[in-house]
């Protein structure tokens, strides 16, 4: 796909999907060019398609865009190839973000992609969240902390929730059928120090529906949690 294709395609599906912003698609290509590169290497994204990997990943990340503040503190757990976090920089240049995979291999891609495009303030870590949340440079010390399709609502939470400050927020992307998910996270969100503040219901170009869980952190988390590697999955808070 060219440029210009790509540029009609891109601003067709955010117009479709009432997104507005005024972002530079020159880093959006070229950082799709990268993944798609890297792909052929390192297993990324099942998404080869320019058309889809436009959808599923640009689109999709930033239907999250309107709820981050500019110039805030962002952390994107189990970023992968950089989604959400990236397309947010692309589109909220302010905003100081920090990547975090457990996966080294995709920490070194996103690395050497964060050179190519010259972003600013994107820091990569390769580390598990249930490690760093209970490291002083970053525990509570985010405006905001999301994370796409990652595990289920309740040990989302507790990954979550420990890097958010008192007043910040936790963005959960979620798909379809959440209703017993949300039930069983409401104890654990609150054990955590959150609240549950609104669910957004969109569908993205139609087909693809996506929940988004919005979790206002309301007092301190106490410091137990996250617990060791690990147990947040295998045994979620109740």
């Amino acid at each position: 796909m060219d440029f210009e294709t790509f540029c009609k395609i891109f601003k067709e599906e955010l117009e479709k999907n009432n997104i507005k912003l005024d972002i530079n698609y020159d880093l959006f290509y070229k950082y799709m060019k990268e993944v798609l590169l890297w792909n052929e290497k390192i297993n990324l994204t099942a998404i080869k398609e320019e058309k889809e990997f436009i959808i599923k990943h640009f689109v999709d990340s930033l239907t999250i865009k309107s709820i981050i503040s500019e110039k805030s503190k962002v952390i994107d757990v189990g970023t992968g190839a950089g989604f959400p976090g990236i397309p947010l920089k692309l589109a909220l240049e302010n905003i100081d973000i920090t990547l975090v995979d457990s996966v080294n291999k995709k920490v070194m891609v996103l690395n050497s992609i964060i050179e190519k495009l010259n972003l600013k303030k994107v820091e990569a870590i390769h580390t598990r969240v249930e490690d760093i949340a209970h490291k002083t440079n970053y525990r509570e010390k985010y405006d905001f902390a999301t994370s796409r399709a990652v595990s289920n609502l309740t040990t989302l939470s507790e990954y979550l929730l420990p890097l958010v400050k008192i007043g910040g927020k936790v963005i959960c992307m979620k798909g379809p059928n959440i209703n017993e998910e949300m039930e069983n996270s409401k104890n654990a969100i609150k054990k955590l120090g959150g609240r549950i503040d609104s669910i957004l219901s969109i569908h993205i170009d139609d087909d693809i529906e996506r929940n988004i869980i919005i979790i206002d952190k309301v007092s301190e988390t106490p410091n137990k949690y996250p617990r060791n590697s690990g147990l947040p999955l295998k045994k979620p808070l109740k």
